[in-house]
């Protein structure tokens, strides 16, 4: 058998078009376009990358753009101070402090000086505690953009057993509350559990966000699983998710390419909570 593909670009796509739609709405009645501030600290090639695929999703969809590129030794404080003045542009709807930050930069500090209404990657602590409570308002990207993805492909939630693989604040931890939300009965696998493959033979849904790759055996996978794999890996040229493809795809019944699943998602959704950032503040300035 071959795996069902999950094409993330393609519902993406979707949700961007819509996007776009709402925003030509918009200014026809004369309102301004949604504006997302994107800051990048130093020069790593992955987040320059990131970065500059978020930026041209925005002008895709009719959203301005403003772009905040600072030198590596750019100081904690010196950031505390953007964001402060970005918190009060009332032309600036979200704002996205590229991750990782620098190790002399405090990262929890200032995920929580951005004012939550502007938290368009759902990190901080309040949109955090709201989906924790089930009552999401800025959901973080990756995790909600996967719910969406399934949706979209009308694959079953309720309850699936979804085990996570990796335990991270960015991926791992809201996703099992995505999951939670959406009624799933939800693993966590985190380096100290034993034995991983008892709990990846166990899920219905699988998702595998560690950074590692192939510590997925294919062995443990079986054909009534989907494979959700977040992984990003660079190598001779070419770009590759935690878990082998090849062999994954042979086995089980879903799964999401690298390139091409869930990294789109990410974008779309990203630009989703723009929107809503952007709605929110219409009604308050």
């Amino acid at each position: 058998m071959t795996a069902s593909i999950l094409d993330g670009k393609l519902v993406a796509l979707n949700i961007k078009t819509t996007i776009k739609h709402h925003v030509d709405h918009a200014l026809q009645q004369g309102y301004r376009a949604p504006g997302l501030a994107v800051v990048l600290i130093g020069d790593d090639p992955a987040s320059a990358l990131y970065v500059n695929a978020k930026r041209k999703a925005c002008l895709e969809v009719g959203f301005q753009s403003f772009a905040y590129n600072l030198p590596a030794e750019t100081t904690e404080l010196e950031l505390l101070s953007l964001i402060d003045t970005l918190n009060q542009t009332n032309d600036i709807d979200g704002i996205l402090v590229q991750l990782p930050l620098p190790s002399h930069v405090n990262t929890n500090k200032i995920i929580e000086h951005i004012n939550p209404n502007k938290d368009v990657d759902g990190f901080h602590p309040l949109n955090f505690g709201r989906l924790a409570q089930g009552n999401p308002m800025l959901r973080p990207c990756t995790p909600y953009g996967i719910i969406q993805l399934l949706d979209a492909y009308e694959l079953t939630i309720p309850g699936q057993h979804a085990v996570i693989v990796g335990a991270s604040n960015i991926v791992g931890r809201p996703m099992a509350l995505e999951f939670l939300l959406a009624k799933a009965t939800v693993t966590v696998c985190h380096s100290l559990t034993k034995p991983l493959e008892h709990y990846v033979k166990a899920a219905d849904i699988l998702v595998s966000a560690t950074g590692v790759r192939n510590l997925i055996d294919p062995k443990w996978l079986n054909s009534k699983q989907i494979i959700i794999d977040i992984g990003m890996h660079r190598i001779n040229n070419r770009v590759c998710g935690d878990v082998d493809f090849h062999s994954a795809n042979e086995k089980v019944a879903w799964i999401t390419p690298v390139p091409g699943g869930v990294g789109p998602m990410t974008i779309a959704t990203l630009l989703q909570n723009t929107l809503s950032a952007w709605q929110m503040n219409r009604t308050t300035v």
